[in-house]
């Protein structure tokens, strides 16, 4: 095959492309007026448009379907573009991130949401969760964990009185920049960004610019803002941040630790996602305080073989040595053994919260297909 291919001429094989663009093109208005017609029905039934869990279905039966050459990553990030396309035609969806522009938080929501939906940044993760309480964002995506520094207790404390729930998981690999004006390049007088980031490129800061100041910024876009004003400044944040504000990259993966990732939740007010038989159920809940109460809580899991894949507490407020606890547990609550896990919590606890059961975040595999 791959012979004749190499006897044909260039300005054939491009008219092959161009009959292909055709179908594609065809086939792909189809699919919209087909979404279209789901978003009609769904709207009638007061269901909302955005359904992770059936993404999540979608990009498996493309992987399971891919005989190459493209790898199941670049028809994930095709499709990414296709679902949001179609989504806006059913309903435009407005998403709330942790702002300004250039921010990893803006990374993740689109990932998670394609280029469809209006992105609108918010002040603050509290700003994020009251954006989507009062309907003027449709969805969240506020930042709770990150592999070298753990947890965002911001975004855990601001669960434990919101009525939002968690509708879906992102995983982005972060990697840091350092980033300063083009052009001039004067002796650095300080180095910004926000503390979680500084944290992660601890050891190299101290490595490589071991004189200068480093300064905490509310985020790591405001940091390339920073820089962009200042050419005494420098600011670590990721290459989205340095096209947003025309900075030079300096140097890039600084980073201490290679595999560094943030997690992020998609929070809204819609019904639990539908199971896919690979999910997580997120869970906050508190126990008296006395010896043994946390084990006893935690019991009724490992009868049922549930696996808890994170624990955190945090300080109950106004109860002195008093805490909450948030969970994450591999399963959905509609799975007979998790609710009767749930049922057992329930009778121990002072108090139980599920905040949601939705799709576990797996990347493609980035191998190609042969």
């Amino acid at each position: 095959m791959a012979k004749k291919v190499s006897k044909v001429s260039i300005d054939t094989l491009r008219g092959r492309i161009d009959k292909i663009d055709q179908q594609l093109t065809s086939l792909l208005n189809r699919r919209a007026r087909l979404a279209m017609a789901i978003g009609e029905r769904k709207a009638t039934a007061g269901r909302t448009v955005y359904a992770p869990d059936r993404e999540k279905r979608v990009f498996q039966k493309l992987a399971a379907a891919n005989v190459g050459p493209l790898s199941d990553q670049h028809l994930q990030s095709i499709f990414r573009e296709v679902i949001s396309s179609c989504l806006s035609l059913e309903k435009p969806l407005r998403v709330s991130f942790l702002g300004p522009q250039g921010t990893y938080s803006q990374q993740a929501a689109s990932v998670q949401f394609g280029s469809g939906a209006d992105l609108v940044p918010a002040g603050s993760i509290d700003s994020i969760f009251e954006e989507v309480e009062r309907g003027r964002t449709d969805y969240g995506v506020v930042p709770v964990e990150n592999s070298t520094e753990g947890v965002v207790a911001q975004t855990l404390d601001r669960f434990i009185q919101s009525p939002l729930s968690i509708k879906a998981e992102i995983l982005l690999r972060v990697d840091h920049c350092l980033l300063r004006q083009k052009g001039r390049s004067p002796r650095l007088r300080r180095i910004v960004s926000h503390a979680q980031s500084l944290a992660q490129c601890r050891d190299w800061l101290a490595r490589s610019y071991p004189e200068v100041p480093l300064e905490e910024v509310a985020s790591n876009a405001v940091a390339a803002e920073l820089a962009a004003r200042a050419a005494t400044t420098a600011a670590i944040a990721g290459r989205q941040a340095a096209e947003q504000y025309d900075l030079d990259v300096i140097a890039e993966n600084i980073q201490d630790l290679p595999n560094n990732v943030t997690r992020f939740l998609v929070i809204s007010s819609d019904a639990p996602s539908a199971r896919t038989e690979d999910d997580k159920t997120s869970v906050l809940f508190a126990v008296p305080h006395r010896s043994g109460a946390l084990f006893k809580v935690l019991e009724g899991f490992a009868k049922e073989h549930i696996n808890l894949s994170t624990i955190e507490s945090r300080p109950l407020r106004g109860r002195a040595w008093e805490y909450v606890f948030f969970l994450d547990l591999s399963g959905h609550v509609d799975e007979p053994g998790m609710a009767r896990a749930l049922v057992a919590l329930e009778k121990r606890a002072l108090f139980v919260k599920v905040l949601g059961s939705y799709p576990a975040w797996h990347w493609p595999d980035p191998k190609e297909k042969r």
